[in-house]
């Protein structure tokens, strides 16, 4: 019942005006059909689907200067074996952001059921600033970027002066070595990117289905360019008014609903680590205290304090089907198991370290300006180490954002302005993007969503592993154009029978470059 652990902690990768486009100077032209070679290797280490064609389409880097300098932007085909049926394009993202997503049709080909694949070619990029596509760097080793510290979880008593110390140092670093890349690596233009693909691929609308960070990115994409869809699927949303600070504190609040589910699963297969919740929790803190005092190390990875037992714990809560490789965890930690399978990181000449990192910084911190008052932060993290525990207050902490250059352009507004072509998926105890945003992004909407919520915890609705009316809704709705005629909610369906020893990790549970969402 263990899962490798670059997995388990790879299920962790972390809005209004008009509805124009805004930053548009740079003139379009029809560009030249795209020349289609062989993929490169998956940063991830994942298998390329042989049939997979990688092409690069150059794109603005400043989309409000028409003398802009260009970028080079990598974009993946898998086309339709069946083109008499074809629809058009069908985009996808990883989340992140930072997530490299160039290979994701090499997944999604295994997952969508055939009369999707039928009728689309799956088509998918690595987001400006990541992977193959001009990527960022902070000019940090992995040594230098403790999981523990990215993701800022405050010292044991609560301080966050560390936190400070780091997230300014690690400002100044992206921003000496970004380059003229960084200040425009955001969402915003990345969804112009999306259009410049569009367009380069000769299509008159795209599809698209993504979640986490993608959702965000879907809708930024279907409020710049709302003639340009055809049908728009987002999964496990970020809600528009919480982009990015408030974003990351939901998650103190989420962390405590997701643990019922986690409570629940250990009594039943895992009770010597608990009987009771208050049993579980009371023997979790114990387990972060000791390792607090004594770090152990997990061969291959990293020494283990209280706080990184914290974040493995969190990437856990990701994925039912990740409880199994925690606990694994757990227990070797506590000296009763063995260590976890860890496996080395994919070393690919061009792509930094630190991409994973340095991408989603730019993103995050280039799309919304952060709160620079530093007590606001020692007051949030005060407030919600008392409310919500198991986190120690991470989600209200101070990130890098704090020390940056307020952003180029404002945040663009999330809108009804549009066709009725957008199916909205939501776990209702979603750790990473919690309930409240998809209520957000639902209001933002309006018209053009239908929102179909099912009683679940992981971070993903569609996933064939864990069938819901979620993911029949999105089948129907990709395949046929069917889209609910109300908001719906379920339970999910009986579970297929399938082991984690046995099924391939879901497309979402890969290893992405930077814990996220």
């Amino acid at each position: 019942m263990r899962r490798s652990l670059p997995v388990l902690l790879g299920a962790v990768v972390l809005a209004s005006l008009v509805t124009s486009v805004p930053a548009q100077a740079v003139s379009e032209t029809t560009p030249p059909p795209p020349t289609w070679t062989t993929c490169p290797p998956d940063p991830a280490g994942n298998p390329v689907d042989p049939r997979l064609r990688c092409t690069k389409i150059s794109v603005p880097l400043d989309y409000s200067d028409s003398h802009s300098p260009t970028i080079d932007i990598a974009v993946s085909r898998l086309a339709t074996a069946k083109p008499e049926l074809r629809r058009g394009i069908l985009l996808h993202n990883a989340g992140g952001p930072g997530g490299v997503s160039l290979n994701l049709p090499s997944f999604y080909v295994q997952i969508y059921p055939q009369d999707v694949l039928d009728r689309y070619d799956l088509v998918s990029f690595d987001p400006r600033g990541i992977g193959y596509s001009a990527p960022v760097t902070c000019g940090r080793t992995p040594a230098q970027l403790p999981r523990a510290k990215t993701l800022p979880f405050p010292a044991a008593n609560g301080s966050i002066e560390d936190n400070i110390t780091f997230a300014r140092d690690l400002a100044r670093d992206c921003l000496a070595h970004g380059g003229r890349e960084l200040p425009y690596i955001t969402t915003a233009n990345t969804a112009r990117d999306m259009d410049r693909i569009r367009a380069a691929l000769g299509e008159r609308k795209i599809s698209y289905n993504s979640g986490s960070y993608g959702s965000y990115l879907g809708a930024v994409y279907a409020s710049l360019f709302p003639d340009r869809t055809d049908r728009v699927v987002i999964d496990s949303n970020v809600g528009p008014s919480s982009v990015w600070q408030a974003q990351w504190r939901l998650w103190d609040r989420a962390a405590e609903v997701r643990y019922g589910d986690f409570a629940k699963w250990v009594i039943a297969n895992d009770p010597a680590l608990g009987t009771t919740p208050d049993q579980l929790r009371a023997n979790m803190f114990a387990m972060a205290d000791k390792l607090d005092k004594k770090p152990v190390e997990i061969p291959g990875f990293m020494l283990v304090d209280g706080n990184t037992f914290r974040l493995i714990y969190f990437a856990a809560s990701y994925y039912t089907a990740a409880f199994p490789g925690f606990t694994g965890i757990w227990h070797f930690l506590n000296g009763e198991g063995p260590p976890p399978t860890v496996f080395p990181p994919v070393d690919i000449p061009g792509i930094p370290a630190d991409n994973g990192t340095a991408s989603q910084l730019a993103v995050v911190c280039g799309d919304a300006r952060s709160s620079h008052d530093i007590d606001q932060y020692r007051r949030a993290v005060r407030d919600d180490r008392a409310r919500y525990t198991l986190l120690n207050g991470m989600g209200a902490n101070i990130w890098p954002c704090a020390f940056w250059p307020d952003p180029k352009e404002p945040l663009v507004p999330i809108t009804d302005h549009g066709p009725n072509n957008i199916l909205m998926v939501q776990n209702l105890r979603d750790p990473a993007t919690p309930y409240e945003g998809a209520l957000d992004m639902r209001h933002s909407l309006g018209h053009r969503a239908r929102l179909v919520t099912v009683n679940g915890g992981n971070h993903g609705v569609y996933n064939p592993t864990v069938p819901s009316c979620g993911v029949t809704a999105v089948n129907q709705f990709l395949a046929a154009g069917t889209l609910p005629s109300h908001d719906i909610s379920c339970d999910l369906d009986p579970a297929p029978q399938v082991t984690s020893l046995t099924r391939a990790p879901f497309a979402g549970e890969q290893q992405f470059p930077l814990l996220g969402i």
